[in-house]
C-alpha cells in the first residue's frame, strides 16, 4: 500500500474481467488534450505495445483527475470497486478453529482481531471445517493434522502439550512445520500454591485434625509431630513456568532450593543450584522434600522410580503436581508401605482418574486432588489474555507466546 497521490491495490486473478470493461459497457471518458492518468478503472496502457491494460495495475485515485469529466462515477463501477476491496480484505482473514462451544469463550476470543474469525467446533464438524483453517485451539488429533492443509498454528489450553504430540498417536503434529503453542508460565501461581499446601498439610500434620473435626475432639498429640520448614532442602524437578513459582514460595519459607531441568536456566538468586536430569541421584539424598512440575516427555517418563525414592531421606516428602507418568506409582506405594517417606502429596497421577481401590487411596498420609492445581479465580483470565495475545500476533504475522520445541515436548 502506497500513501499519496494513489493507493494500488493488488488484483487477483480471477478479476482478469477488467480487460474488458469497454465491452461490458462501463465505458471510461475520453479525456480532451494530453493522454491522461489512469483511472480506477481504465488503466494506462503506457508501455503496453498491444495496448491491453494490465488488469494488476489498477489504481483508485484520491481526487478526480482534472483531465477527465467531471461525472460522477457510474453504480456499476461503485460494486465493481466494492467487489474488489472486499475481496482484498477478505484474503487477509484468517480462519481459526475452537475445540469449544462456550458462546462467552467464542465472543472474547474473537474480539482479539479483526482480522480473524473464530469458529467453534465439535467431532461432528471439525473435519467440514479444518480443510481451511489457518489455526486450530484445543487438543489437535492426527487425522485433523493431515486434513489441515493450511494448518500454521496450533494451540493447546495446557501447559502440557503430550496429549497432541507423544500421546496421539502420531507424529503429524510434531514433524509438520506448524508452530505449537502451549499455556505454560499461565497456571504457574495456582500450581505453586498448590504444591506449597500440600506440602505444609503434610508437614502441619493438618490433614490428622479434619477427623478430629467431624468428632468434634479438641485434642492436640503429644509430641506434636509437625515439622518446620526452615532450613531444609527442596528439589525441584523442572524448573520452567511452575517449578519457578514453586522455588520462590520454598525460599519464601526458608528452605534452600535446589533445581533438576535439561535446560540452562538462567541464574535466580532463590535457587541455590541447578543440574540436569542425569544428575538427579546425586542430589536425591539431600531433599527434604521432592516436587514434581517436569512436562511428561520421553525423556522425563517415570524419571522418579524405585531408585529414586530409595535415595530420598528417610521421612521425606514427595509432592507432584505437573504429571502422572513423571513418576512411578508403584514405587511411590511401596516407598509409603515401608514408611520410608512421611508422607505424599499428588494432584496428578496415572491413570485419571485415579480408580477405585488403588492402594494409594488407603495411606491417612497421603492427600489426592483430582488434578485441579491449576485452577483459581484469576486461571482463567490469564489463560485467555494469552490465547488473545496470540491471536493478534498471528494474524499481524509476529512472533507468537510460548512456542514449544515440538521434538523435546516443552
Amino acid at each position: 500500500m502506497r500513501l499519496g497521490g494513489s493507493l494500488a491495490l493488488p488484483i487477483p486473478a480471477g478479476f482478469q474481467f477488467f480487460h474488458s470493461f469497454r465491452g461490458a459497457g462501463v465505458g471510461c471518458p475520453e479525456p480532451a488534450g494530453p493522454t491522461p492518468k489512469a483511472d480506477a478503472f481504465c488503466p494506462s496502457t503506457e508501455g503496453n505495445p498491444n495496448g491491453r491494460r494490465k488488469a494488476h495495475d489498477i489504481r483508485l485515485p484520491m481526487r478526480y483527475n482534472p483531465h477527465f469529466k467531471k461525472e460522477a462515477p457510474s453504480m456499476r463501477r461503485l460494486v465493481l470497486l466494492l467487489a474488489v476491496c472486499a475481496f482484498g480484505f477478505s484474503a487477509e482473514t484468517k480462519k481459526i478453529l475452537l475445540e469449544s462451544s462456550d458462546p462467552d469463550l467464542v465472543k472474547e476470543l474473537q474480539s482479539a482481531s479483526s482480522k480473524a474469525i473464530v469458529i467453534p467446533i465439535t467431532d461432528k464438524n471439525v473435519m467440514q471445517e479444518i480443510g481451511d483453517a489457518d489455526a486450530f485451539i484445543g487438543d489437535i488429533r492426527p487425522e485433523e493434522v493431515r486434513a489441515g492443509k493450511k494448518l500454521q498454528w496450533v494451540q493447546v489450553m495446557s501447559a502440557g502439550v503430550e496429549g497432541v504430540l507423544h500421546l496421539s498417536g502420531g507424529n503429524d503434529l510434531r514433524d509438520s512445520k506448524i508452530i505449537l503453542t502451549n499455556n505454560q508460565i499461565v497456571q504457574g501461581p495456582e500450581i505453586a500454591d498448590h504444591a506449597m499446601s500440600l506440602l505444609l498439610m503434610l508437614s502441619r500434620h493438618l490433614y490428622t485434625f479434619y477427623e478430629h473435626k467431624r468428632h468434634e475432639l479438641w485434642q492436640s498429640p503429644r509430641p506434636y509431630p509437625g515439622i518446620e520448614l526452615n532450613g531444609r532442602t527442596a528439589v525441584i524437578i523442572g524448573v520452567g513456568g511452575i517449578g519457578t513459582q514453586i522455588a520462590f514460595r520454598a525460599w519464601a519459607h526458608g528452605m534452600s532450593v535446589i533445581g533438576v531441568d535439561p535446560e540452562d536456566i538462567p541464574y535466580m538468586p532463590v535457587i541455590k543450584k541447578i543440574v540436569k536430569p542425569d544428575q538427579l541421584d546425586e542430589v536425591l539424598p539431600e531433599a527434604d522434600v521432592v516436587f514434581v512440575s517436569a512436562p511428561h516427555t520421553p525423556l522425563s517418563h517415570k524419571m522418579m522410580g524405585a531408585r529414586q525414592f530409595e535415595l530420598m531421606k528417610k521421612d521425606s516428602y514427595f509432592i507432584a503436581v505437573s504429571r502422572g507418568k513423571v513418576y512411578d506409582m508403584n514405587s511411590l506405594v511401596k516407598a509409603l508401605e515401608r514408611k520410608h517417606l512421611a508422607g505424599a502429596g499428588v494432584d496428578v497421577t496415572d491413570p485419571e482418574p485415579l480408580p477405585k481401590g488403588h492402594p494409594l487411596w488407603k495411606f491417612e498420609n497421603v492427600i489426592i486432588t483430582p488434578h485441579i492445581a491449576g485452577r483459581s479465580d484469576k486461571d482463567r483470565g490469564r489463560m485467555v489474555g494469552t490465547i488473545k495475545e496470540n491471536i493478534r500476533r498471528f494474524v499481524e504475522g509476529q512472533p507468537l507466546l510460548n512456542v514449544v520445541d515440538k521434538q523435546k515436548g516443552y
